[in-house]
């Protein structure tokens, strides 16, 4: 593992366990180099995924936007970092082990739709904002107010 801090190609690990909800594994590493400590997770992937964006172009599917994306949707929101976790955990097996090898973006969109509208409403309602690009105030309306005709 390459140094994040010199660029020095070998670092020592110097603990390993794995994460409290077994998904990955942390590694605590050291630079001989330049004396830096770091820590590295370590993630399986059962295989190599992608997602088919609009227009038909198709990217590797990374973990890291879904889990950035939630997180701005989340922002100054009172969600605990665990359960955070816990979350796109579940939905990033969802998505590997649903058995395909190509995903539209937009099944992954309304899965992280569904997984914020458990987790956080007001978060819900920021993605879908961006996720359904709404225009003006009345797309706002209509959206919570089908919120309201979902929970009668």
């Amino acid at each position: 593992m390459r140094c994040p801090f010199c660029g020095h190609q070998d670092t020592q690990v110097k603990d390993s366990r794995p994460t409290d909800d077994n998904s990955a594994i942390r590694r605590r590493r050291f630079c001989p180099n330049c004396g830096a400590r770091f820590t590295t997770f370590e993630r399986i992937y059962l295989r190599e995924m992608m997602v088919i964006k609009s227009g038909s172009r198709r990217e590797p599917f990374d973990r890291e936007k879904i889990e950035r994306s939630m997180r701005i949707a989340l922002r100054k929101r009172p969600v605990e970092e665990e359960r955070l976790q816990r979350v796109i955990n579940s939905l990033v097996r969802r998505i590997e082990t649903s058995g395909e090898i190509e995903m539209p973006s937009q099944r992954i969109g309304e899965m992280v739709m569904d997984a914020l509208s458990t987790l956080d409403q007001v978060a819900y309602v920021r993605f879908a904002s961006v996720y359904r690009n709404f225009r003006e105030a009345k797309d706002f309306e209509e959206f919570i107010g089908s919120l309201g005709n979902e929970s009668d």
